[in-house]
């Protein structure tokens, strides 16, 4: 098996889409005819969105995310956190936590999404030796 894609539940997929061109650079693959499911390509695992609405008609209650007490996080590696997390907050995502160095010796910062996904950007970590 291998792992094909991770799919948020939000409730305006274009819109979406468009924010995670603009905060993090990625690129849109597809976004269906409906606008309820569309992907960014993000290497062989997609990152896809779908409608709260299209979940709902298919019988699910999909939860909003808290980024206060989440579940899970994604995380996207660059070598400049600073900046990336610069441009994510002028694309409209909320600070959750401020650059900072870790123990580890990996720079992280967080932020949340406008839908409330927690997102991590963070530096590769520094090898031991």
């Amino acid at each position: 098996m291998i792992l094909r894609y991770t799919i948020f539940y939000v409730e305006n997929v274009p819109q979406t889409l468009v924010f995670y061109e603009k905060a993090f650079g990625l690129k849109r693959g597809f976004l269906h005819e409906g606008h309820d499911y569309g992907e960014m390509v993000t290497g062989e695992t997609k990152l896809a969105f779908s409608s709260r609405k299209l979940m709902t008609d298919l019988g699910k209650s999909p939860a909003k995310p808290n980024p206060k007490s989440p579940t899970f996080e994604i995380a996207f590696e660059t070598d400049d956190v600073a900046k990336a997390l610069q441009t994510a907050l002028n694309a409209g995502a909320t600070l959750v936590q401020d650059t900072r160095q870790e123990p580890w010796g990996q720079t992280t910062s967080y932020v949340s999404d406008p839908d409330g996904y927690l997102v991590e950007i963070c530096s590769p970590v520094a090898s031991a030796g």
